[in-house]
C-alpha cells in the first residue's frame, strides 16, 4: 500500500508543472492571487484553480485567505522555499548551458565577504581561470544575512568568507578554511598608532567604524562595549566597505576592526597602523558554504578545490 509521501512524490512527478511553481512563489511575494495571476498572465480564476490542484496534490493548504488578500501557511512557505530553490536550478541550467553554447566551461556565482577580499578569493578565481580560462565568474558581496538566504534559494553556488555563528535550518555545508583574527586599526596620524601596550580607556575617547547590527562581530562589540560599564563610543559609523572604511581611517581619527589579512598590506605599507591592543573579541574560522557537494556543477567544484588550495597557502602572523 502507497504511503502518504509516495503518493505525494508520484503525483509532483507526472503533474507537477514549473507554471504551478511561478505562480506559487508569485502569491507567497505579493500575498495576492490576483497580482501574481497578472505577472504570469493567466486569469484570476485560472490562477485560482493552478493553487487548488497544489494543495490536492501535497495534501496540505497552502494559504489562509484574509481581507487583505492570502498569507502562506507553514506547508505554504516550505513549499515556497522549495519553488525558489527548482526555479533557481533550472535557471542556472539554462545559464550553464547558455555558456557552453558562447564557449564557457561553466558558471560559479560565489557570494563574498570581507573577510575573504583581499587574498583568498582573489587568489582562487587567478588559479581557476588559469586551468579553465573560459569559466565565467560572478562575484557578490553582502553580509551573510543577505547571502545566506541567496544560497538557500540557489541564486549563488557558494559564500566565501567568516562563518556565522549560529547554524541555519537549511541544510547547509560549512567547511572551515583557516582562522582569523580581528585587529583594530587607525590612521597613521591617530595618536593611538604610537600608543605602546594600549589600555581600553586609552581607546575610549575615540570614535569607530563598526559592522552592522546583523552581523556576528558586531554582535560581540555591542556584548563588550556593555561588559565596559556600559560604554557607548562617542562616534559609530556602520561600513563594510573596506575601501570607504580606510579613506575614513586616514581621514578621521577613528579606529576600525578589521581581519587581520585584510589589512596587513596596508599595515605594512604604512597606509594604515595597527593599534597595539589585543582584541579581546572576533576571532573565528573563515571558510566556505553551499548547499552540498551535489548541487555544484563542474566549475563550483573546481573553484571549491581552489579555495581549498589557497587557503592551505594562507599565514595569517
Amino acid at each position: 500500500m502507497a504511503t502518504r509521501h509516495t503518493r505525494i512524490v508520484d503525483r509532483a512527478i507526472t503533474r507537477l508543472k514549473l507554471k504551478q511553481l511561478r505562480l506559487l512563489v508569485a502569491v507567497g511575494r505579493y500575498g495576492s492571487i490576483q497580482n501574481a495571476s497578472r505577472e504570469l498572465q493567466v486569469s484570476q480564476p485560472a490562477a485560482t484553480k493552478l493553487i487548488q490542484d497544489l494543495e490536492q496534490d501535497f495534501e496540505v493548504k497552502l494559504f489562509e485567505r484574509t481581507n487583505r488578500g492570502v498569507i502562506p501557511t507553514d506547508f505554504g512557505d516550505a513549499l515556497i522555499r522549495h519553488g525558489k530553490l527548482i526555479l533557481a536550478q533550472v535557471s542556472n541550467a539554462a545559464q550553464e548551458l547558455d555558456d557552453l553554447t558562447e564557449g564557457s566551461s561553466g558558471r560559479v556565482v560565489v557570494g563574498t565577504l570581507l573577510a575573504a577580499a583581499p587574498d583568498l578569493l582573489p587568489n582562487a578565481i587567478e588559479s581557476v581561470l588559469t586551468d579553465r580560462p573560459n569559466v565565467a565568474i560572478k562575484v557578490v558581496e553582502g553580509t551573510n544575512d543577505a547571502l545566506i538566504p541567496a544560497l538557500i534559494s540557489g541564486e549563488i553556488d557558494m559564500i566565501v568568507g567568516r562563518l556565522p555563528a549560529y547554524r541555519t535550518r537549511a541544510k547547509l555545508v560549512q567547511e572551515e578554511l583557516f582562522d582569523e583574527r580581528v585587529v583594530a586599526v587607525v590612521g597613521k596620524q591617530n595618536p593611538l598608532a604610537k600608543v605602546r601596550a594600549a589600555s581600553f580607556e586609552q581607546i575610549k575617547p575615540f570614535g569607530w567604524i563598526l559592522p552592522p547590527l546583523e552581523t556576528t562581530l558586531r554582535r560581540q562589540v555591542d556584548q563588550f562595549f556593555v561588559g565596559q560599564d556600559q560604554y557607548i563610543p562617542p562616534v559609530i559609523l556602520e561600513s563594510v566597505c573596506y575601501l570607504t572604511n580606510r579613506s575614513l581611517l586616514q581621514k578621521r581619527d577613528l579606529i576600525g576592526l578589521m581581519p587581520q589579512h585584510v589589512v596587513s598590506y596596508d599595515i605594512a605599507n604604512g597606509m594604515l597602523a595597527k593599534v597595539d591592543w589585543q582584541v579581546p573579541f572576533g576571532n573565528g574560522p573563515v571558510g566556505v558554504s553551499h548547499r552540498g557537494l551535489d548541487s555544484l556543477s563542474p566549475a563550483s567544484a573546481e573553484f571549491l578545490n581552489a579555495l581549498r588550495r589557497v587557503a592551505r597557502n594562507t599565514r595569517i602572523s
